[in-house]
């Protein structure tokens, strides 16, 4: 009979930081706005974070950047998925719109930066204090993802 043994790099959780924004913006042109203040190189990703939830196909939109001078990998996810939902009443074609959400518990939240690696917290209190002197941003904060139950969807 064979065993098998767990080691520690089995239970290694990927070490990052989280911020939140809150912007009306779309996500190519807060992107740009980053780039533009943080001194970042966002692109849109290949591909979109994707996966099925409750028979529903969900795509949130991500840019990334990789700092080549620390090896941090950064990402810009939107947490929100617009689902069309079409149905027909008395031969009328009727569409409505469903909001889906990647972290649920963080509804107000439009965008999440995820920088991968051990940083200092006062480098993001830094990058935080710069996203919120983006005019177009209502406000950004980090978060502790050891407080999110959702905090599966953010490893990939």
């Amino acid at each position: 009979m064979q065993i098998h043994t767990l080691g520690l790099e089995d239970f290694y959780e990927d070490e990052y930081s989280l911020i939140g924004i809150h912007s009306a913006l779309e996500d190519y042109r807060l992107a740009y706005l980053l780039n533009k203040n943080l001194d970042t190189r966002f692109a849109k990703s290949n591909k979109d974070l994707e996966f099925k939830k409750n028979k529903n196909k969900l795509s949130f939109s991500i840019f990334n950047f990789l700092h080549k001078k620390y090896d941090f990998e950064w990402f810009l996810i939107a947490n929100s998925f617009k689902k069309e939902n079409k149905t027909t009443a008395n031969e009328l074609l009727l569409t409505t719109e469903t909001k889906l959400y990647l972290i649920p518990e963080k509804k107000k939240v439009d965008y999440f930066i995820k920088i991968s690696g051990e940083i200092a917290p006062h480098y993001v209190l830094n990058i935080v204090q710069k996203i919120k002197n983006i005019e177009q941003v209502i406000t950004s904060y980090t978060i502790d993802k050891n407080t999110l139950k959702s905090k599966d969807f953010l490893i990939f």
